[in-house]
């Protein structure tokens, strides 16, 4: 696969396929361009309906770069991988799709790239938004220490103990991704009213994670909301989750 060096000169693994408009695909945490987009047909069906799918590994994942140090991820590294990738390959004018830790990173890159034309936002809602009083804290540092343990058994809560076994099955690098936790992914919260494209939100009916989906799409100019079958690990493997994608991204 090609590959392209950040700046800091981590080494960003992309594919390309099809002709047509460029759709950028970007996935979500321990996962990779392959667990996301390739094996569940994402990207076939891109391809099907006349899109150039541009998938990618994020730094620290799949055939990407994987530091070990925090800094590494500091101060939106992943948004800044995303627009340096673009300028890389040159694409115009795009639309967006994101995956819960890919869905943030596309929501801070939106309003601030201009060539952005529509964006998907897929396993994610109020957790986009600074924090409400009732809703939990995500368990960031808590997910990372899973990710270092030496024995899955000793993780006791349950949304760390299921990122450690996804990591596990996905044969991530777990140090890496115990330190892009520890920074946060993403710093801050994204400028949501600063988005004048049109949005889709996608989640899975039983995802427990997103927060409230419905209200970052009723705060969108342009949003709406699909639900498909599945949780936040599995509900972008569905081919419903495929076949929202493309219906919204196709002209009428």
């Amino acid at each position: 696969m090609p590959r392209w060096a950040a700046p800091d000169g981590v080494e960003i693994d992309y594919q390309v396929a099809g002709e047509g408009p460029a759709v950028l695909l970007m996935h979500g945490f321990a996962s990779s361009a392959s667990v996301n987009w390739v094996r569940p047909g994402v990207v076939d069906a891109l391809v099907r309906a006349g899109f150039t799918a541009v998938a990618y590994d994020a730094r620290g994942h799949g055939r990407s770069g994987k530091p070990h140090d925090p800094a590494a991820y500091a101060d939106n590294a992943l948004v800044r991988d995303a627009v340096g990738l673009i300028d890389h390959l040159a694409l115009g004018e795009l639309a967006v799709v994101g995956y819960s830790m890919g869905a943030q990173v596309a929501a801070w890159l939106v309003p601030t790239e201009p060539r952005v034309r529509r964006a998907v936002l897929g396993g994610i809602g109020s957790r986009l938004l600074a924090p409400r009083p009732q809703e939990r804290r995500y368990p960031a540092e808590e997910i990372a220490r899973a990710l270092e343990a030496e024995d899955p058994e000793t993780v006791e809560d349950a949304t760390p103990r299921a990122f450690r076994a996804f990591a596990d099955a996905t044969k991530a690098d777990r140090l890496a991704l115990a330190a892009l936790q520890r920074s946060r992914v993403i710093t801050g919260h994204p400028s949501l009213e600063s988005i004048d494209v049109p949005v889709l939100m996608v989640v899975g009916e039983r995802d427990t994670l997103v927060g409230d989906a419905e209200l970052v799409a009723r705060s969108l100019p342009e949003g709406r909301l699909v639900v498909v079958p599945g949780d936040h690990l599995s509900a972008v493997t569905s081919p419903e989750f495929a076949t929202a994608v493309v219906d919204f991204l196709s002209p009428p």
